[in-house]
């Protein structure tokens, strides 16, 4: 089975209504009737992405970045989505990390690179003796992370995270 990493945007009184009443996020996420033009996924890059921003892994980065996909702000502690809880931002925190994430491109992202200490960390997914094709991979989701940042900072949206 693999991971994949999903971001959800949503207004400030959905995020709300999520936190009262979490079975409404998983009602929104799993509806297959509706497509949701609000939820973008990095496929399985989300681990890579967290390593090209800290230098680490999910499991032992401690850098302020790892917000833009884990926050540590839990909807439900006790709601799997498919591997944990779903993490959210704030319209404001979200904002924060954007203007952070903004300015990042390709490129520094590039020279961040290090397939044999990802190798060796076990940065997931676990491809990266593919080389610049594995770059190449976790850059599209990055590319994908930074538009979702920047349309809900634009239009003063929260940002809710997860993966299934």
């Amino acid at each position: 089975m693999s991971m994949i990493g999903n971001l959800l945007r949503v207004t400030k009184s959905e995020l709300e209504e999520y936190l009262n009443d979490s079975s409404l996020l998983e009602d929104k996420i799993y509806d297959d009737e509706t497509e949701n033009e609000n939820l973008d996924d990095i496929d399985k890059s989300w681990d890579g992405i967290i390593f090209l921003l800290t230098g680490q892994s999910l499991a032992t980065a401690e850098h302020n970045l790892v917000r833009v996909l884990f926050s540590g702000q839990i909807i439900d502690e006790e709601q799997d989505l498919g591997y944990g809880p779903a993490h959210y931002l704030t319209p404001e925190q979200v904002a924060e990390l954007n203007n952070e994430i903004a300015t990042i491109t390709i490129v520094d992202l590039k020279q961040k690179f290090n397939p044999e200490k990802m190798t060796e960390l076990e940065v997931y997914p676990t491809i990266w003796d593919e080389g610049d094709d594995a770059f190449d991979y976790v850059a599209d989701g990055f590319l994908t992370l930074q538009y979702v940042f920047a349309e809900a900072t634009k239009n003063g949206e929260a940002i809710i995270t997860f993966l299934n």
